[in-house]
Order: structure tokens, then sequence, then C-alpha cells
């Protein structure tokens, strides 16, 4: 873990320690970031699970998808940043550890998804499969999760 300790040192780990307006613009983004990811995608499950029938999951998937890929890509990058601030207190810290693998394991199941017979038929207009709806449920845990997991890391 010591390998990290570098990070703290760099520029832009450097400009957010001293800089509090920073380091709360970046703080800021990362939970919009979060926002637009848990948002979006919760909408999407929803209605994968036949919440808001009347939406067609046909139009709203693709957006909805890429929206929460933006939000993904927000997260990312201004958790890294963040990251780089403290590597090593985060790098032992268990809540910030149990986060990654549940980001990682939302991510995987996003890409079990996009990759399904399941996901082609509902883009098609199709009815979503109970597999793709065992998926969304499953989704909507785990992001849930992370984002607790997330909260949780400033207790420890």
């Amino acid at each position: 873990m010591e390998v990290l300790a570098p990070l703290a040192e760099t520029p832009l780990a450097r400009a957010l320690i001293t800089s509090s307006t920073l380091y709360l613009l970046v703080n800021a983004a990362h939970i919009l970031g979060i926002g637009m990811l848990f948002g979006a995608i919760l909408a999407l499950d929803l209605r994968l699970l036949g919440v808001a029938p009347v939406v067609p999951l046909a139009a709203i998937a693709p957006y909805l998808s890429r929206l929460a890929g933006a939000g993904v890509l927000v997260a990312v990058i201004t958790g890294l940043c963040l990251f780089s601030v403290r590597p090593l207190e985060y790098a032992r810290n268990p809540a910030f550890l149990a986060k990654l693998g549940l980001v990682a394991l939302g991510l995987l199941n996003v890409a079990a998804v996009h990759f399904s017979s399941g996901w082609r038929t509902v883009l098609a207009g199709d009815v979503p499969t109970a597999a793709l709806r065992i998926s969304a449920a499953f989704s909507i845990g785990i992001w849930i999760s992370a984002v607790i997991a997330g909260r949780w890391i400033g207790f420890l």
C-alpha cells in the first residue's frame, strides 16, 4: 500500500489539499456524478421491473443507460481526485473497499445486462425477460449499497 503514498504529493492532490474551494467543487461534482448514475439506473431498473409501463422502454433505455454512463465517468474521475488527497487512509478503510467492490459488482452487472439477449430484446421493443428483471432488482440493491458504503467511509 505504500506505493500509493506518492499520490498525495501530486500537483492535483496538493491543490485539493491546499484549496478548500477546489476540494468542495470536486466533492460536489463527485456527488452530482453519483446522483446522475444512481438516478438514471434507478429509473431504468424500476422501468425494467414494470413501474410506469406506459413509458416506452425501448425509447428511454438507451438514454438512461448513457446518462448513467456519464454519471459513472464523472464519479470515477472526481473520485480518483478525492482519493489522491488521502490514498493510504482510503486504501485501509473497510467502507471504501466495500464501496469499490460494490461499484465493480454494479459495473459487472451493467456489462452482463448490456451484452445479454434480454437487453437487445428490450431495445427492439419487447418486454424484459425474467433474467433482466432479476438483474434490475439486483442492480438496485448493489447501487444503494454502494451509496451507503460511500457515506460510511467518513464514519470509520
